[in-house]
């Protein structure tokens, strides 16, 4: 776990690193929480489960340190596509769950003093999306990344829309987890856009045949490819959520 002590020392704020009067004397200073929100979905067989969770949570770290925000601890389930559960260890939650638990944790963090939350998801799949983007509080201001709506055409060299463990991604685990990447277990599938529609809709009862999990053009992934992206998004961000509302 990441070393929580000051911010200005290049570390983030972990929440669940502090203890209350820590906490207490910290929202004197800022009282906006960043809430990583990941998943636990399959993401071919060259990308780990937690893939998802791994790239919001770094980036909630980085722009920590930077701004000296809170971290809440990082949620490590989200809503997935139905096709992916015969994908061995995928575990999903329903839209619903996922979307009374951030109630019920945003609710708890409201009543002691964070008045602005910024949730950051990689997962791109609309119910999903649509908890986090439905989360109800009493007058604390909400704020939803979504990753993957950063356009970054322009840095890919495959990749022309949507993919899943596809160019963007594998490049980007290449740069930050490269050890948790099989590379010798990347294999390219391609649907077309129709298709892929219907797959994250969860409209496939099944795994289209001879899907191996990743939707994409894994193989043209690099890590420097995964460098440009991740920078690029993390100054998108930077720039739209904080430097543009730093109190």
């Amino acid at each position: 776990m990441a070393n929580s002590s000051t911010a200005d020392n290049g570390h983030p704020y972990l929440l669940a690193d502090l203890s209350w009067p820590e906490v207490a004397e910290h929202l004197k200073r800022d009282s906006r929480l960043i809430v990583p929100v990941g998943s636990c979905e399959q993401h071919g067989q060259h990308l780990p489960l937690g893939t998802d969770s791994l790239m919001a949570e770094r980036l909630a770290f980085d722009l920590s340190a930077e701004f000296g925000v809170l971290v809440a601890p990082t949620l490590n389930y989200g809503v997935n596509v139905d096709t992916e559960q015969d994908y061995a260890g995928t575990g999903s939650l329903r839209r619903k769950t996922l979307h009374r638990m951030l109630n019920d944790l945003l609710a708890a963090w409201e009543h002691h003093g964070f008045d602005e939350f910024v949730l950051i998801s990689a997962n791109f799949h609309d119910p999903h999306l649509d908890a986090l983007t439905s989360v109800v509080t009493e007058h604390a201001r909400v704020r939803v990344v979504d990753l993957q709506s950063v356009r970054i055409g322009h840095i890919l060299e495959r990749q022309r829309g949507p993919e899943h463990a596809g160019e963007a991604e594998t490049s980007v685990m290449l740069y930050l987890a490269p050890d948790l990447v099989r590379e010798d277990e990347i294999e390219d599938f391609h649907l077309d856009p129709k298709q892929f529609r219907r797959y994250l809709r969860g409209r496939m009862p099944r795994p289209p045949t001879g899907c191996t999990g990743a939707i994409g053009h894994p193989s043209a992934a690099s890590a420097e490819k995964g460098e440009q992206i991740y920078r690029y998004v993390l100054d998108k961000i930077r720039t739209k959520i904080f430097l543009e509302t730093e109190p």
